[in-house]
């Protein structure tokens, strides 16, 4: 008897939820509905969304809502979608959400959670200026890659016929990639400094897309308490403290108008003393964490992703080596121009990228004023999700989805072409700002790889695990694998 009075109590306290909920605007989109203070949180998975978002979508649409606490949010599903928010209505949808754990960490600074408007295009338009300055494309940008890609090499090299985890060696590669533009710094693999910068971004983004995010997002009453989210303001509070040091080393030895890194770039750019200019220091802070952050993480792990699916595939790997012979044939290294004679390796370059899947949501974004998307009406300041993935694996956009098949990326011809859906760095005014940083570094990174060395998933090892650990910045799953030089087998190697 005690035990049917607790079940019916209970039964009419989630109906009273319910009851309680937010509910949506007249033709907002609709969604599944919310409980009072949770909204549509306790729906989702943790763990990885992506599949919930996928079943809702079939029920509700391309365009539909959630609640994040009482928080509305507008979810992205299919090119259609995502490519009528970001690219049609650009502007509408450029925005980023406010008050949540990331704009606090950052203090709305930066450039990847900086609201739109005059400050963000000033930084942005500084940075992308800054990086085609800095040779982004051009010869110098190349020398660095190469430089620390010969570091790689040398690593990989000493580890010949062992097993081997690449991702400590991947990671920091890429970081002082970015450094040397940002800091013209490079430090050792071992380096205790580079350790705390890689551990903090990874551990940041981990927890920033974890429960944790999730309960300070929708519970704001808790934001003070010592909860595990704290790590991430801890964190970053320690890189803001490195950066300040960094930052103060080069005003006591930079030497104006004659910049050795982004540092200068922007310590110049304040000196000028443009009128109504949003350049100042703590916004440098900001917006160089933001890029090493960016230009760390998500290079890493689209390379780790190509080592892993290389070493499993080994089809792909020797056909991929056959052109790269081809084309380099005696010359020192390789040259980004030379990716125009090598369609087989771009095109599984992009195919690893699309399985990669990096940012399986992208950022998040926000619309800027009351705008329309494909019937609906989404008030001022929304919370949008573009599910990327739901792009990048689309049935009617791709031959064999769910499988590594580098023809989606080749025409009858066997020439390289890029196909509509492959959003990988996202669209719009908020596309990846490192986006043509990010394909140097693969193309020559890879490139130089392959060119030297064979990947061997081992056979001890049982299957490998292709399946991603979901994140705000997707990885694979930590695995080993062998390297062998190719030099060993007969095969010509030059560098």
């Amino acid at each position: 008897m005690a035990g049917s009075v607790l079940f019916l109590l209970l039964g009419f306290f989630l109906i009273l939820l319910f009851l309680l909920g937010p509910r949506r605007p007249k033709n907002f989109p609709p969604g599944p509905a919310a409980i009072f203070l949770f909204g549509n949180v306790l729906q989702l998975s943790m763990s990885n969304p992506v599949e919930d978002l996928n079943r809702l979508a079939k029920r509700y649409g391309n365009v539909f809502s959630l609640y994040i606490g009482k928080k509305p949010a507008v979810v992205l599903h299919g090119l259609r979608a995502v490519k009528e928010a970001l690219v049609v209505h650009a502007a509408d949808f450029a925005g980023r959400p406010q008050g949540l754990m990331l704009n606090h960490v950052t203090e709305n600074k930066g450039l990847i959670m900086a609201n739109y408007g005059p400050v963000w295009k000033e930084h942005r338009r500084f940075a992308l200026t800054t990086m085609k300055n800095f040779g982004l494309g051009k010869q110098s940008m190349e020398e660095r890659i190469l430089e620390e890609t010969l570091n790689i090499c040398q690593h990989l090299e000493s580890s010949s016929g062992k097993l081997l985890d690449p991702q400590p060696l991947i990671h920091s590669a890429a970081s002082n990639i970015v450094s040397s533009m940002l800091f013209g710094t490079r430090y050792g693999y071992d380096d205790e400094v580079l350790a705390f910068i890689i551990n903090s971004f990874k551990e940041n983004a981990r927890k920033a897309n974890s429960v944790w995010a999730m309960i300070y997002d929708s519970f704001p009453l808790l934001r003070h308490l010592p909860l595990p989210f704290r790590k991430v303001f801890e964190n970053y509070e320690a890189l803001k403290n490195h950066t300040r040091s960094i930052i103060a080393d080069h005003k006591k030895t930079r030497i104006p108008e004659e910049p050795r890194d982004v540092i200068d770039c922007y310590l110049d750019e304040m000196e000028k003393e443009n009128e109504g200019t949003s350049l100042d220091e703590d916004r440098l802070v900001m917006f160089l964490l933001d890029l090493h952050f960016a230009g760390t993480d998500t290079t890493s792990n689209t390379i780790l992703t190509a080592l892993l699916y290389l070493s499993v595939y080994r089809d792909v790997q020797v056909l991929c080596q056959q052109e790269i012979d081809t084309v380099l044939q005696a010359k020192e290294h390789v040259s980004y121009e030379d990716r125009q004679q090598m369609p087989f390796v771009q095109a599984t370059i992009h195919e690893l990228q699309r399985l990669a899947n990096i940012a399986p949501l992208g950022v998040f974004h926000s619309t800027t004023r009351n705008t329309q998307l494909m019937g609906y009406d989404i008030p001022e300041g929304t919370l949008v999700i573009t599910n990327l993935t739901s792009v990048l694996y689309e049935h009617s956009q791709w031959a064999q989805p769910n499988d590594f098949y580098p023809s989606h990326f080749l025409n009858e011809q066997g020439e390289f072409v890029k196909p509509e859906a492959f959003l990988a760095f996202s669209a719009g005014p908020r596309v990846c700002l490192g986006e043509a940083l990010a394909r140097m570094e693969l193309f020559l990174i890879l490139v130089t790889l392959l060119w030297r060395f064979h990947f061997v998933w081992p056979e001890d090892c049982g299957g490998p695990d292709l399946r991603p650990v979901f994140g705000g910045i997707q990885a694979p799953k930590p695995y080993r694998l062998t390297v062998i030089p190719r030099r060993n087998q007969g095969d010509h190697v030059a560098f």
